[in-house]
This record gives C-alpha cells, sequence and structure tokens, in this order.
C-alpha cells in the first residue's frame, strides 16, 4: 500500500522539478516542459528502470545540443538556443515507450521483469520495444548534435555523394559512431540498474548483458532507418537567401533531396516505431 502512493507522489515531484529546471534552461518551452512533466511522470510511476532511460535520453540530449551552439546555429535554420523542444516534439520521442511503459505497469505492477520470454514473451517483447524507442531517440540525437560538428563532408546515405551539412540523410562516420555510442548507453543503464531493480536467476541475469550490443545496434540503426527515411521522404533544399539549408521549398531554393512527404517529427516517429518494432522480435529471439 505505501508504495502505491509514494512512487507516483515521488514521480510527479521528480518530474515537476526537472520540467522546471528544463523549461528554465530552454531545453523545452512551456508546452514541452507540460507533456514532459506528464511522460516523465508515467515513466517513473510505472518502472523506475524504464523512467531512467528516459532521463538519460533527455539529459544527454539536451547537454549535447548546446555544445557548439554557434556552430550549429550557422549550419541549421531552425536552431534555437538551448534546443527549445515543443509538445510535438517531446511526444513524438516518447509517447510510444510512455504507452508500453503503461501496459507493462498493467501486467505486473511494480515487479521489475529480466527479459525471460521463458517466463513471458509479451513482457520481454514489450521491454524490447521501450529499449529501441530510446535506442532510436538518443543514438539519433547523438548522431546529430555531435555528427554535424564533425569536420568531415556528410555524405547522402542513399548515394554516397556529398552533401551540405545540415541536409536530411547526411552521414558521417563520426554521427554513426555517436549514434551507436548512444544507443549503448541506454542498454548499459538498462541492464546496471537491473541487477539492482530485477529478480531472476543467475544464468538468466547474466544474460541481459547481451542488451548492450543490442543496444548498440539498435541505436545504429535507429539512426540509419532515420537517415534513410530523411533522404528520401523528408524535403531539403539549399536557400540561397538565408545561405542554409531548409526544409520546404521556395523561390530561393535549390533542392538537394528528398520528397515533402515527412517533417522532421513525422520521419523521427516513424524510425522510432521500425526500430522499436525491430528490437523488441530481438528481444524475444535472443531471450
Amino acid at each position: 500500500m505505501e508504495r502505491v502512493l509514494m512512487q507516483p507522489l515521488t514521480a510527479i515531484l521528480i518530474s515537476f522539478l526537472i520540467a522546471i529546471r528544463a523549461y528554465r534552461k530552454k531545453s523545452l518551452n512551456l508546452s514541452g516542459a507540460l507533456s514532459g512533466f506528464l511522460v516523465m511522470s508515467i515513466h517513473l510511476a510505472a518502472n523506475l528502470r524504464f523512467g531512467a532511460l528516459l532521463l538519460v535520453f533527455f539529459f544527454s540530449s539536451s547537454k549535447l545540443t548546446k555544445i557548439g551552439a554557434e556552430k550549429k546555429r550557422k549550419s541549421d535554420v531552425e536552431y534555437k538556443d538551448g534546443g527549445q523542444r515543443n509538445w510535438l516534439q517531446v511526444l513524438c520521442n516518447s509517447v510510444v515507450a510512455a504507452v508500453l511503459v503503461a501496459t507493462i505497469w498493467k501486467l505486473v505492477r511494480w515487479d521489475d521483469k529480466c527479459l525471460d520470454s521463458k517466463e513471458s514473451s509479451l513482457i520481454t517483447a514489450l521491454a524490447g520495444g521501450i529499449i529501441g524507442h530510446y535506442c532510436c531517440c538518443n543514438g539519433d540525437t547523438w548522431s546529430s548534435e555531435i555528427g554535424v560538428l564533425s569536420e568531415a563532408q556528410p555524405r547522402l546515405i542513399t548515394t554516397l555523394k556529398p552533401v551540405r551539412k545540415g541536409t536530411n540523410g547526411g552521414v558521417t562516420r563520426t554521427g554513426l559512431l555517436a549514434a551507436a555510442a548512444g544507443g549503448g548507453v541506454i542498454g548499459l543503464t538498462f541492464v546496471v540498474l537491473g541487477f539492482v531493480t530485477a529478480t531472476c536467476s543467475t544464468d538468466i541475469a547474466l544474460k541481459q548483458l547481451l542488451v548492450i550490443p543490442l543496444s548498440v545496434l539498435s541505436g545504429l540503426g535507429g539512426s540509419v532507418i532515420d537517415s534513410l527515411l530523411g533522404a528520401t521522404l523528408q524535403f531539403s533544399g539549399f536557400c540561397s537567401v538565408r545561405n542554409k539549408v531548409v526544409g520546404k521549398p521556395g523561390p530561393t531554393v535549390k533542392r538537394i533531396s528528398g520528397l515533402s512527404i515527412l517533417d522532421n517529427n513525422a520521419v523521427n516517429f516513424v524510425s522510432i516505431i521500425i526500430t522499436s518494432l525491430l528490437t523488441s522480435v530481438a528481444c524475444v529471439y535472443i531471450f
């Protein structure tokens, strides 16, 4: 009974403090802070380990956004100090995981489970989806924020031709390595906390270490999927007036690549869905 009250109340308090701090630091605007408070509360109230994955993604991406701000401002026409993510960006990067976390809570309440298909393939699949979700989010963000600082010339992932920095679907070796690292951090967080919060047999506990290489692949794969979608279904063009790469056609804009079918939020959302599904299937197969 005590946990029924204490964990949700603690989750609400922590989420409120983080949302206020993020708003003051300009990592989130007002709508982003409100939606962030909601999804953080759901994660932390239902499962501390999944809440930690969200927080690792949020804090690391917010910190990386601020690194090399002047350089990013020159190449990104939509750059905002601190990031200032709005409600749509927050939900595109967290709502799928929030639904999966709530579903797991409905099934097992606060009992934190190891990945074990023999015990429950459904819980393993749902947890794998959450891991894949944040590996994709973190990997893609690390790739974007670190890759743009690389001195290497980006290449369009579909043709490998050199493109301007800021072009959707443009990749660098540094960016791809950053994506793999971003995914790996999510996997490492899940495994380390699991040794404390989850109870399972020794052989199953040790097998959880396989989450780390799987997460590295999920981070890299999620970034590649995002880049493929960006290169094909998201418009990129060079504006001769702004002297920057832009995401919408116009009289002063020369097309670089992509069709005007998806915007950046939609690309992120679709890549998250695909990566979550693939990681979910992989977890059921591996564990």
